[in-house]
C-alpha cells in the first residue's frame, strides 16, 4: 500500500472543518513534502514525525512522500496533525492496517519522544466528529474536555504506541468519561459585603433578572467595582449547552479551557488600554476577543470613558445581535457574543463632580470632553445607568437589615427569569420590537406618560425599547402581569444621563 488517507480537523473559529491527510509513498529523491495550505508549525511536523516514528522503532520510510491536507484552500496552522501524518506514513508503508483509519479522526501534536501534547480547539473537533459519526482519539490532556461531549465516542491516549497498538488489536484506550472538576467550589464574592448603595444595589439585582446592560457612574471609592464583581454570583446558573458553548469559545482561545470552570459564569475584565482586536475578536487564524469569552456571561468594563473610543464604538453591533462576526480578505468568522456589559465611569477627569465629600476642579469644558468620549448611539444601547453617590463615613461600618446576601437575591433573579421564560423563552433583553408589543403590553395611562417623557426629554426609540423592557422585568420580580405606572418610574430613573431627577 502506497497510499494512505486518515481524517482529521482544522480550527476555523468555532467550527472544526475536516481535513483528509492524504500520505503517497513513491520512488524517488527520499524526502517528505507536505502541501495543502500548511503554515509554519505545520510544516515543521515532518522533522516531529521522523523522530517520533525512530525514537518508537517504527521505520521511516526512506522513499519520496507526498502528504497532502486537503482541502488545499483551507490554511492550516498548529501541531495538531502531527499524529494523523504519523499513522498515514505508518499505514502506507504497511506498519498499521488502514482499514482501521476509516473510522476514526485524530488530533494530536507529537512530541520527538512519541508521547501526545495537547491541543487547543479540541471540543469543536468532537462536536464535528460526532456529526459525522465517526470516533475520535485525542491527546490523553485533553480528555476532560472532549467528554463534555456526552453522546461523542472520544478515546484517549498518551502515546502513540498506544494509539497504534490499538488500531493493530493488540491494546485497549480508554473512553473519554465526564468526571467532576478537581477545584474546589470557588466562592463568589457576596452582596452582603455591599453596604449601603440600595439603588445601584436595586439596579444590579433588575439588570441579573432580565439580562440587561448597566453603567455605574460615581466618584472614585463609592462601590461601582465591588458591585459589578458580585453580578456572577446573582446570575442564574449555566445550562448544560449554555456551558458547553463557553467552554467551545475558550477551547479555541489562546489561554485555552481550564476544565475546573465548566459551567462557572463568565466574568471577563480588560484593561481599558486594551484594543479593539483584543476586544472583538481577530488576528489569524481568527480567535475570539473578550466579548466572546463573556459569551453567556459578565463583560466588565472599568473606566469606560478611557476606553479607546474605536474600541467602545465595536460594541455596538454585538450589543444588539448578539454575536460578532469577523470579515478579511481571505475569511469571514462568526463569534457569539451574548454578553451582559457592565460598565462603571466617574462623573469627569477628577471623579468628584456632584461629591459632597470632594471638591470638583475640572471646568465645564473639560468635562464635557470626558462625557463626549461616550457617543450617543452607545448609551442608547445600554439599558440601564446608574449613579452610585459617596456614602457618608458611619454607613460604611454598619450592617443593616436592607443587605441581603447574593443568595437570597439569587433567588428572586430566578424566579424572574421562570416568568419570562414561561412567557416568551427568552429573557425581556432579548426581546425584538414586534414582541415588545405582544409581551409588553402598556394600558393607555401608561402609555400616555411614557409618551409625554419621551418627547419631553427627547429620547430616541431605541431608549423608549429599553424603558419598557426594564420595566417589563421590574414587574417580574414583584410578580406582576402587567405593567404598571410604578414600574415605568422605577425604570425611567435608571437612565441618569437621559433625564432631570424626580421628573415622576
Amino acid at each position: 500500500m502506497t497510499l494512505a488517507i486518515v481524517f482529521s480537523r482544522a480550527s476555523t473559529g468555532m467550527d472544526a472543518s475536516l481535513v483528509v491527510v492524504e500520505v503517497h509513498l513513491s520512488r524517488g529523491m527520499p524526502g517528505l513534502n507536505i502541501v495543502g495550505l500548511p503554515e509554519a508549525a505545520v510544516k515543521e511536523s515532518k522533522d516531529r514525525v521522523r523522530s517520533a516514528l525512530l525514537n518508537t522503532r517504527f521505520e521511516f520510510p526512506t522513499r519520496r512522500m507526498t502528504i497532502n491536507l486537503a482541502p488545499a484552500d483551507l490554511p492550516k496552522e498548529g501541531g495538531r496533525f502531527d499524529l494523523p501524518i504519523a499513522l498515514g506514513i505508518l499505514a502506507a508503508s504497511g506498519q498499521l492496517p488502514v482499514e482501521k483509519l476509516k473510522e476514526f479522526e485524530f488530533v494530536g501534536e507529537l512530541a520527538l519522544s512519541g508521547d501526545l501534547r495537547t491541543v487547543r480547539g479540541v471540543l469543536p473537533v468532537v462536536l464535528g466528529a460526532q456529526r459525522a459519526q465517526r470516533n475520535l482519539i485525542v491527546p490523553q490532556a485533553n480528555a476532560a474536555e472532549a467528554a463534555l461531549v456526552k453522546q461523542a465516542d472520544v478515546f484517549a491516549a498518551a502515546h502513540l504506541l498506544e494509539v497504534c497498538a490499538y488500531l493493530k488489536g493488540e491494546g485497549k484506550l480508554e473512553r473519554c468519561q465526564r468526571t467532576q472538576p478537581n477545584s474546589v467550589a470557588e466562592k463568589m464574592p457576596d452582596l452582603l459585603d455591599v453596604h449601603g448603595q440600595l439603588h445601584a444595589r436595586r439596579a444590579l439585582e433588575i439588570a441579573a433578572a432580565g439580562h440587561h446592560s448597566l453603567l455605574f457612574i460615581g466618584s472614585p471609592g463609592t462601590g461601582k467595582t465591588m458591585l459589578a464583581s458580585r453580578l456572577p454570583g446573582i446570575l442564574p446558573p449555566l445550562t448544560d449547552e449554555q456551558s458547553l458553548e463557553v467552554a467551545a469559545l475558550a477551547s479555541i482561545s489562546r489561554n485555552g479551557f481550564d476544565y475546573d470552570k465548566w459551567q462557572h459564569v463568565p466574568f471577563r475584565s480588560p484593561h481599558h488600554s486594551s484594543s479593539s482586536v483584543a476586544l472583538v475578536g481577530g488576528g489569524r487564524p481568527p480567535q475570539p476577543g473578550e466579548i466572546s469569552l463573556a459569551h453567556q456571561g459578565v463583560l466588565f468594563l472599568d473606566e469606560l470613558p478611557e476606553f479607546n473610543r474605536h474600541v467602545l464604538e465595536s460594541l455596538r453591533e454585538p450589543l444588539e445581535s448578539g454575536c460578532i462576526t469577523i470579515s478579511r480578505a481571505a475569511y469571514q468568522t462568526i463569534f457569539p457574543a451574548q454578553f451582559q456589559l457592565i460598565a462603571a465611569m466617574n462623573p469627569c477627569p477628577c471623579g468628584f463632580f456632584g461629591s459632597s465629600g470632594r471638591v470638583c476642579r475640572c471646568t465645564s469644558e473639560q468635562i464635557q470632553r470626558y462625557l463626549g468620549k461616550l457617543s450617543g448611539p452607545l448609551l442608547d444601547r445600554i439599558d440601564m445607568q446608574v449613579e452610585v453617590p459617596t456614602l457618608p463615613p458611619e454607613s460604611l461600618l454598619m450592617r443593616t437589615q436592607q443587605n441581603e446576601s447574593s443568595a437570597v437575591v439569587k433567588e428572586r433573579v430566578q424566579q424572574a427569569r421562570k416568568r419570562q421564560h414561561a412567557r416568551q423563552e427568552k429573557s425581556n433583553r432579548e426581546l425584538s420590537v414586534n414582541e415588545l408589543e405582544k409581551f409588553c403590553e402598556l394600558n393607555a395611562e401608561v402609555q400616555h406618560i411614557l409618551n409625554k417623557i419621551m418627547a419631553k426629554f427627547n429620547l430616541s426609540a431605541r431608549v423608549y425599547h429599553r424603558i419598557v423592557k426594564v420595566a417589563r422585568t421590574i414587574a417580574d420580580l414583584m410578580g406582576h402581569d402587567m405593567i404598571t405606572i410604578e414600574h415605568v418610574s422605577e425604570a425611567l430613573n435608571y437612565r441618569v444621563l437621559d433625564r432631570a431627577r424626580n421628573v415622576i
